[in-house]
């Protein structure tokens, strides 16, 4: 990074900000790095041939994390979960602990690998379906995520519509998040929101309850990418200079902290890929013995710089 751009920290401290856990509703758990997809943005550096996933052991560890602690939300993301054979035991026996729970998927892996039972139990279970679609422009879906992904993305929301996600009165919520295919922050939530809406709905009758924007972190094949097209520095300086401290109050890590796939504690997915273990210190869930996490310090490095950038990432 340019010597001219303050770490994240000198950022915080000179706008007299502490970056402390607020009360933790949120679990996050991340299954693995196994992914049907290898995209250029991936901050995780997930893909066909990773071997990381999450065991029986290891789930049953994070759900006696979750019994322990009663966060109100679980939030179950990878890598692809839908990969993890072990995903549908997960939801069965976590579901009915917290008030949600969700599944992020990258939606061609529902569409590929998900079967009925699976979906069933999605249902069954009211999860809360977060999927991603960086762009409704065919050329830079598949050029970000891989060819022929733009056609699965559209089947795969046709087929969630068709089981009553996104549909007014069912109770399955569906939500979109949208990225940037480049080295630019994202547009409006609102204005993005407004498009998705139009769009899916004239072309292909999709429907569904939020778009979410976020800003692409500079971490993984995304980092890589940026490294070597000389747009690192530029970015980061993007992000410097678009820096909201208001930003900060809301942060996702503030009341969220991550299981990694082999049990170790983060403060977030993105420190998880950035190996900042939460506070630094490296701790396994069956090792904690707390019985809060607030007021926590909260590691932090220069990709946060992408968390705080405009309407920031909450």
């Amino acid at each position: 990074m340019s010597a001219s751009i303050p770490s994240f920290s000198q950022t915080l401290e000179k706008h007299k900000l502490v970056l402390l856990r607020k009360p933790t509703e949120i679990l996050q758990i991340n299954m693995g790095l196994l992914c049907n997809q290898a995209c250029k943005h991936c901050h995780l550096t997930a893909g066909p041939d990773r071997k990381e996933i999450m065991d029986i052991k290891t789930i049953d560890q994070v759900i006696d994390f979750q019994k322990k602690y009663s966060f109100k939300v679980v939030d179950i993301t990878g890598g692809a979960p839908e990969m993890n054979p072990n995903l549908i035991y997960l939801v069965e026996n976590i579901s009915g602990l917290p008030d949600k729970v969700m599944l992020r998927s990258n939606l061609s892996a529902l569409f590929d690998f998900t079967d009925d039972l699976l979906l069933s139990v999605l249902k069954k279970n009211r999860v809360i379906i977060v999927s991603s679609f960086p762009s409704l422009d065919q050329t830079q879906t598949d050029s970000q995520r891989g060819k022929g992904i733009f056609d699965k993305t559209i089947q795969a929301l046709i087929m969630l519509n068709q089981h009553g996600y996104g549909q007014k009165g069912t109770g399955l919520e569906l939500n979109l998040v949208s990225n940037p295919t480049g080295a630019y922050l994202p547009s409006s939530q609102e204005a993005t929101e407004k498009r998705y809406r139009k769009i899916l709905y004239k072309k292909w009758g999709i429907v569904f309850n939020n778009t979410f924007s976020f800003a692409n972190m500079p971490l993984g094949r995304f980092k890589d990418w940026l490294k070597r097209s000389d747009n690192y520095d530029d970015y980061i300086a993007e992000l410097y200079k678009n820096f909201n401290p208001c930003a900060v109050t809301d942060l996702m890590c503030r009341n969220l902290i991550s299981v990694s796939w082999d049990g170790f504690l983060f403060d977030c997915d993105f420190n998880l890929a950035a190996n900042l273990y939460k506070g630094t210190e490296k701790i396994h869930i069956s090792q904690t013995e707390t019985c809060s996490f607030e007021n926590d310090t909260i590691a932090v490095d220069n990709h946060c710089y992408a968390c705080t950038a405009g309407s920031g990432f909450t």
